[in-house]
């Protein structure tokens, strides 16, 4: 049972790493944009939420 629970994890990682991918691609874009327009309130949002995809993807790269 342990052995499928882990199977099962590591198939729903597989299926979310590319999803967080993306998810960090479309935020960098935010972040440059907001960067360029000195728009300070976005660049702590995005710098935020990128901390938390960051440590999303590490967790699923175990």
């Amino acid at each position: 049972m342990k052995q499928l629970n882990q199977t099962l994890s590591r198939k729903d990682a597989e299926k979310r790493i590319p999803q967080v991918r993306i998810a960090i691609d479309s935020e960098l874009t935010v972040l440059h944009r907001a960067l360029v327009n000195k728009d300070n309130k976005t660049i702590i949002r995005c710098k935020q939420k990128l901390e938390r995809l960051r440590r999303e993807m590490l967790l699923l790269e175990i």
